[in-house]
């Protein structure tokens, strides 16, 4: 069952994010994922959360989502993203 790590960020170096983005692509490929939105458009339509930038990637299961994030080849992208950004990400499973 697919899954998708969903992340709401917001970049406080967008010069450094810049790496950050460049080095992320090829880590989520290598674990069978893809970009599904990245940074798009935002339309509220109920509720009061206000995202900044959200970013959702499928990935082939819950498991594999896991272990790109834990992931050796993540590890330099993730450092990155954390000194760069701040944000929330989770892993919602399909059906």
């Amino acid at each position: 069952m697919s899954a998708y790590v969903i992340a709401n960020v917001t970049v406080k170096d967008p010069v450094r994010y810049e790496d950050y983005r460049r080095l992320v692509g090829p880590t989520i490929e290598k674990y069978g994922g893809r970009f599904i939105a990245r940074g798009g458009s935002i339309e509220m339509l109920e509720g009061d959360w206000h995202p900044t930038r959200l970013v959702v990637v499928e990935f082939p299961s819950a498991a594999v989502a896991r272990e790109w994030w834990n992931s050796p080849e993540y590890s330099e992208a993730k450092r990155i993203r954390q000194a760069t950004s701040e944000g929330t990400l989770l892993i919602l499973e399909g059906v």
